[in-house]
C-alpha cells in the first residue's frame, strides 16, 4: 500500500499571521500524531523567515491521509489558518 507524503510550507504575508500558526500548532500538531496512520508529522518555523514554515508529514495509507484532511477541515487550526496560503506538494510512493 502506498505511503503519503506532504512536504511544503505554509507561507504567512505578516508577523502576524505567522503569531496565529505559531500560537495554534502545539495542538495542530499533538493532535495529528495521534492520528490513526500518522507516521510522521513536522512543521518548522524558518528562521531565516520567521512568515515561513515548512511542513512534511507521511501517513501509513491514502485513506489515512484523506481522515486527516477531513479532521483538519473541522478544526480549530483550520479556523484559525485557513486564510494563509499553502504551497504544498503530495506524493504517494512505496
Amino acid at each position: 500500500m502506498p505511503r503519503v507524503r506532504l512536504t511544503g510550507f505554509l507561507i504567512c504575508r505578516s508577523l502576524e499571521e505567522s503569531d496565529i500558526v505559531a500560537a495554534a500548532l502545539p495542538e495542530h500538531i499533538r493532535l495529528t500524531r495521534a492520528e490513526v496512520g500518522c507516521l510522521s508529522f513536522d512543521v518548522l518555523r524558518s528562521s531565516a523567515d520567521p512568515c515561513r514554515f515548512a511542513v512534511r508529514e507521511t501517513f501509513r495509507s491514502p485513506e489515512d491521509f484523506d481522515a486527516h484532511q477531513v479532521r483538519t477541515r473541522a478544526s480549530a487550526w483550520w479556523i484559525e489558518t485557513q486564510h494563509i496560503p499553502r504551497d504544498f506538494k503530495i506524493i504517494e510512493s512505496d
